[in-house]
């Protein structure tokens, strides 16, 4: 569904080059929830904007759904961001002129696929995260979890390819932040959807299939979560954290 390939990034400052990617490669299967962690500087933030085009890669390849998207001129980068790709931030991005059930709808209003089926597709995703009571609500009268819940329905209404969730859990408390990642699971359970997840939070990552470890730049470590628990397969990341540490660099 998502591959990377061998993806370079650098940044200039000055007379000073700084090489944020090394040749980072990754896949993501359909149907996969992958999560991205990593120390701050691994470059995990720049992956996920190569990823989405916002900023361009100096090297490497991204292939989405079959078509490579790093060279595409910026109105079918447009479509694909809109139409093939779903994103929930740290920040929620909600409008605050605009009911939850409105904000759902914005990606396909934009897209112009207003459709009699529209109105019933957000309807759907509210009734799939809880959020059918709230959906004639303003994000200034709903909780942080609930602020999230609706992002990640707005990031599915257009039916993506994979949703790019960077630091979902960032800015929530325990309680909502563990709705969040109920969310995601939900949507890839009823929805079939495909997610990658940059985050911070082991509790959050420990939900996922794969977990990819970044460090100064390349993939330092690939961890699959086979037949333990969760919370074995939690114990299991939060030891690479610290074995990653303790390395000399």
């Amino acid at each position: 569904m998502l591959s990377v390939q061998n993806l370079h990034k650098s940044y200039r400052v000055g007379k000073t080059t700084y090489e944020v990617l090394k040749g980072v490669s990754l896949d993501v299967a359909e149907g996969e929830f992958v999560a991205v962690m990593g120390p701050s500087g691994s470059g995990k933030t720049t992956l996920l904007n190569c990823i989405s085009c916002y900023i361009p890669a100096d090297e490497g390849g991204i292939t989405l759904g079959g078509e490579e998207i790093a060279r595409l001129p910026e109105d079918a980068l447009a479509a694909v961001r809109n139409q093939k790709l779903g994103f929930v931030f740290q920040d929620f991005l909600l409008l605050d002129g605009l009911s939850v059930r409105d904000n759902i709808l914005l990606p396909r209003v934009i897209s112009g696929q207003t459709g009699g089926a529209m109105e019933s597709d957000a309807d759907r995703l509210c009734d799939v995260f809880g959020i059918a009571p709230i959906k004639n609500k303003y994000p200034a009268e709903i909780s942080g979890g609930e602020k999230q819940r609706t992002a990640v329905a707005r990031a599915l209404i257009n039916h993506p390819l994979v949703i790019l969730a960077d630091e979902p859990t960032g800015n929530l408390d325990s309680k909502s932040a563990r709705a969040v990642i109920d969310s995601f699971a939900q949507a890839r359970e009823s929805l079939g959807a495909t997610i990658f997840m940059v985050t911070h939070d082991s509790f959050a990552a420990s939900h996922c299939d794969r977990v990819v470890i970044l460090r100064d730049g390349v993939v330092w470590r690939t961890l699959a979560r086979g037949s333990e628990t969760r919370g074995q397969f939690q114990d299991q990341l939060l030891d690479a954290i610290r074995e990653m540490g303790t390395e000399e660099v």
